[in-house]
């Protein structure tokens, strides 16, 4: 016999994470981190998050301080721009940056020989870029990593989970071995949910 809770619409969230913290019991996260991890695993119904996110020590303070200044939030495709928290965003004075449906970006693409993601990004990389986003396309998270290494892009934190099987595991250990502030889920899971919800745990932190 299914027995269904009744709890006030209010409480709903805060019971989710009731559950998730007594499932999870003691981690090895700091509180920040933590509340990250727990909103993650909220977005997914998957507790294999607390085993594969890694989070670079600087991580959750320098994602902090480019929310608090003010800065963009550049994002792979349109569902997450859609799933970012404006409410949160706005009064701090940044905006969402997705240029992945611009022409612009459409003709930069076909002229290169390259992915709509990786022409996005390239097209971005100007527009005072706090934090990227990227839970979807492994070439967008690809081309943020060389436009750093080249001295071309200087966003304060990359959040990198793209999800699949084609250079998704690859570019997500890639990140996780670079010296600027990250966070990444090795292995194949990820996402455009998990990215968003990092960064709206981010924007609740702020």
């Amino acid at each position: 016999m299914v027995i269904i809770q009744q709890i006030a619409p209010s409480e709903i969230e805060a019971e989710s994470f009731r559950i998730i913290e007594g499932e999870l019991g003691p981690t090895g996260f700091t509180p920040e981190e933590f509340a990250v991890v727990r909103r993650i695993i909220h977005a997914t119904g998957d507790f294999s998050f607390a085993e594969t996110l890694r989070f670079h020590p600087e991580a959750i303070q320098a994602g902090l301080n480019a929310i608090r200044s003010g800065k963009n939030i550049l994002v792979d495709v349109t569902m997450a721009a859609n799933g970012i928290s404006l409410a949160l965003l706005t009064p701090l004075g940044g905006r969402v940056i997705c240029r992945i449906k611009e022409q612009q970006t459409v003709e930069l693409a076909a002229k290169n020989g390259v992915t709509r993601s990786d022409a996005a990004i390239v097209r971005a990389a100007s527009d005072n870029i706090g934090i990227v986003a990227i839970g979807n396309a492994p070439t967008a998270l690809l081309k943020t990593m060389e436009l750093i290494d080249q001295g071309r892009f200087a966003p304060d934190l990359v959040i990198g989970v793209p999800v699949g099987f084609v250079n998704a595991v690859e570019s997500k250990q890639l990140l996780a071995e670079q010296p600027y502030p990250h966070i990444t889920a090795l292995g194949r899971k990820g996402g455009t949910p998990v990215a968003v919800a990092a960064v709206n745990a981010l924007l609740r932190l702020a």
